[in-house]
């Protein structure tokens, strides 16, 4: 056997980097690992937006009965019974709410047709403007070279299979609300055990519980403030179209202080409805603007003036932030994610907090080692 030459060192290799590396090192892969993270996320949550929804929606709903799970706790109430309680007394909200909807529900929904022939009736007086619209429309298509409108095609059976379409998918996420709903409530101090195991040092379960009792603090007192203000609106619009003379007030008032609860689209629905109201009972322009320009005033002065002093400066949000989250939400799961949005955001901004916050109390004791260390060389 003849010997094997010796092969000169290569030089000038750049050793193997693992994937982990790369995104430590290298500024532009780690944001871009964290954009396609966040759109993997967003993808998830809006195809499985069947399951996550009513899980995310219990665990805001449940918040609001830790406390009383809490109180029953301590006076030797098993946790499978106060759990299984606070799911009947919610349910027994939802259907004493929704009953005292339907009958006047009903009967303001046989008045569409006046609504409409009201509102046909006061667009008469706009038809010139109307008409002046139009004739720019076409001069615009003209000279675009576009010809036709719009036609739309309606199928009437289209109603009747959505409702057999969605009825199953709703009672499923109404079943998996609910049973999420008590199992939440039952193993709410697992769940807390099992997040302090998470970390094996001592501040790091500090941290943990601190971010657990801040974010439960602050999320209960918000869903209950926001549930007691809005029932003051409520009795406060009831009250006020009751001394207008409009029919059916306690329905309205109930309608405001559920619509509320979704910040800034909710109030606006409301004005829509409103306005239907005044059209359907009043005959001059005062009569008509009335009820929607009352709400109004309650509502500024609710939003302005209530909800601030209420809830205080430390449960304030940026409204611009508030906005982006209420739009997101319900861009991806509806009214659902319009009630949790607020929630939501304010449980990031709580970590946020807690995380400068722990990252400031440990910067002193760095800037104080550091003259130690260079006194012992």
């Amino acid at each position: 056997m003849t010997a094997q030459p010796d092969r000169p060192a290569v030089t000038g290799l750049v050793p193997p980097v693992t994937v982990g590396e790369a995104v430590r090192s290298d500024p532009v892969v780690r944001y871009s690992a964290a954009i396609l993270c966040g759109i993997v996320v967003i993808a998830s949550l809006d195809l499985a937006q069947v399951f996550f929804a009513p899980v995310f929606l219990s665990v805001v709903v449940g918040t609001i009965f830790g406390l009383p799970m809490e109180r029953l706790s301590r006076l030797g109430v098993p946790s499978w019974l106060s759990a299984g309680g606070m799911v009947l007394v919610f349910i027994a909200l939802i259907l004493t709410a929704g009953a005292a909807f339907v009958v006047p529900l009903s009967d303001w929904l046989d008045r569409l047709p006046l609504i409409w022939s009201r509102l046909q009736a006061q667009l008469v007086s706009w038809q010139g403007f109307f008409s002046s619209v139009a004739s720019l429309q076409e001069d615009l298509r003209s000279a675009m070279g576009q010809k036709g409108g719009m036609q739309v095609s309606v199928d009437d059976n289209s109603a009747v299979e959505s409702v057999f379409y969605f009825a199953p998918a709703f009672m499923a996420q109404v079943v998996l609300f609910l049973a999420s709903l008590y199992f939440f409530l039952l193993t709410r101090p697992h769940l807390r055990r099992a997040a302090l195991q998470l970390s094996p040092d001592s501040e790091g379960r500090r941290c943990i519980v601190t971010a657990f009792r801040t974010i439960e603090a602050r999320l209960s007192t918000y869903l209950i403030s926001i549930s007691v203000i809005n029932a003051g609106l409520g009795v406060a619009v009831a009250l006020t179209m009751w001394l207008l003379d409009v029919p059916s007030p306690l329905l309205w008032g109930m309608l405001a202080g559920v619509l509320n609860y979704v910040v800034y689209l909710g109030p606006a629905i409301m004005v829509l409805v409103m306005s239907g109201i005044g059209l359907a009972t009043g005959y001059t322009a005062v009569e008509i603007l009335t009820p929607p320009l009352a709400y109004l005033v309650l509502n500024l002065i609710e939003a302005q003036f209530v909800t601030p002093t209420v809830l205080g400066r430390t449960m304030t949000l940026n409204p611009f932030a508030v906005f982006l989250a209420i739009a997101f939400w319900i861009w991806l799961w509806g009214p659902i994610g319009g009630f949790i949005a607020v929630p939501l955001l304010l449980v990031v901004v709580s970590v946020l907090e807690i995380i400068n916050n722990t990252a400031q109390s440990e910067e002193p004791g760095r800037s104080e080692a550091e003259p130690e260390a260079g006194a012992s060389h």
